[in-house]
């Protein structure tokens, strides 16, 4: 085994890459991208969010996700609107198009799971340990933030 075939960083990152062109081959029909499907899946769950909401839940800066939401809207599938009460809130919704999507796009997730050659139970369980790295990395970085910011 070489050297990058045991770090664990480079594991994370080569089954990422392998996934996103999994979801790449898989959404190519609809010209979609894999984080444009994220933020229709997104608004599937939750209904309008602003683009503040979306980026906390896609761990996207609004530099990364504004154009993105700007080619989805010339695509027919978000609008955008600014809040009346406070112009500096982008609220994104599902056009007709976009919400006809889930429909169009409700096979993916098993399409997905076929790729990982996972049980259910197995697509869980990694789903679990993911979740809890994710979480431990977020927390790790969230420490060396506040101790830097108290250092500084």
């Amino acid at each position: 085994m070489s050297a990058l075939e045991q770090m664990l960083c480079f594991s994370l990152y080569s089954a990422s890459r392998a996934t996103t062109q999994a979801y790449r081959r898989l959404l190519a029909d609809w010209d979609l991208t894999y984080p444009q499907y994220l933020v229709l899946v997104a608004l599937w769950d939750r209904g309008p969010l602003t683009v503040g909401e979306l980026g906390d839940d896609l761990a996207l800066d609004s530099g990364t996700l504004s154009p993105l939401l700007r080619r989805m809207e010339a695509a027919g599938l978000v609008s955008r609107a600014r809040e009346q009460a406070d112009a500096r809130v982008v609220r994104v919704s599902l056009t007709e198009r976009g919400e006809a999507l889930r429909g169009e796009l409700s096979g993916i997730p098993a399409a997905l799971g076929e790729c990982l050659g996972l049980s259910v139970e197995g697509a869980h369980e990694l789903l679990a340990v993911l979740r809890r790295v994710t979480g431990a990395m977020q927390d790790a970085n969230d420490r060396d933030a506040a101790s830097l910011a108290a250092s500084a």
